[in-house]
């Protein structure tokens, strides 16, 4: 069992590292994971994922890596050399370069767990259509998914509308990292499919990602326990159903 604290990762969508350490340091030790994703390390680099990880956090990397299967094995190694927990790669990007991505990972020393991006939360029905995709969304979820667990990944990440069927297609043995999440009545920004913290643990997720509804709170640290109070709650609904 997770705890709900293990559960969370707090987004740190910002552009400095003087801004990521400000939301850490008010954080204090109410969470133990953070997302560094592409605006982030794109304007510092490996040295706040290096200085994160020194302070005794767990980072979860987010960019997403794409591409041919020799370039995503070498970057995936510099990944897990920077002591990431967790680190993504686009399912989409096929057999042979989740392969190649989970050996590198599981062969270097820190041993990050590799999540295989589904169909980003942003996205809806009617852009995939846009994109040349067709079928229906979950199926393509579904698709991706067991591509990505028969290569190897340890996990997806995927919306949790999907997370529910993924569960009931694919079981249980799997990571499901759900981004999009919203508290009940917070604006949903530039994201489609959008869930409260307890449903996502209802649907079956194992961590959800939260950012500006945490970041940019007026009091991050209550937003931080509300949070937390949610994923408890449907923790225990969830046990009590079983």
């Amino acid at each position: 069992m997770i705890s709900p604290r293990e559960r969370l990762i707090v987004a740190l969508d910002v552009s400095s590292s003087v801004e990521a350490q400000e939301i850490v340091s008010s954080l204090g030790d109410s969470v133990r994971t953070y997302k560094v994703g592409m605006q982030l390390y794109t304007a510092e680099g490996p040295q706040i994922v290096r200085e994160l990880v020194a302070s005794g956090k767990k980072i979860f990397l987010d960019l997403k890596y794409h591409d041919i299967p020799n370039t995503v094995a070498a970057a995936v190694r510099e990944a897990a050399q920077l002591g990431v927990s967790m680190l993504t790669v686009h399912a989409s990007g096929g057999t042979k370069m989740l392969q190649v991505a989970t050996d590198a990972a599981r062969g270097s020393r820190y041993a990050p767990q590799v999540l295989a991006v589904t169909v980003l939360t942003s996205m809806n029905a009617e852009d995939l259509k846009q994109t040349g995709v067709p079928g229906s969304l979950a199926d393509l979820v579904l698709h991706l998914a067991s591509l990505a667990l028969a290569a190897g990944c340890d996990g997806v990440v995927s919306s949790a509308h999907e997370v529910r069927n993924l569960r009931a297609r694919l079981g249980n043995a799997f990571l499901a990292v759900t981004p999009g999440v919203r508290p009940a009545g917070a604006a949903h920004g530039d994201q489609a499919r959008v869930v409260t913290p307890a449903e996502a643990i209802a649907a079956g997720a194992t961590h959800i990602v939260v950012g500006r509804p945490i970041t940019g709170a007026p009091n991050p640290a209550a937003a931080v326990e509300s949070a937390l109070r949610d994923m408890e709650k449907a923790e225990l609904a969830v046990g009590q159903n079983k």
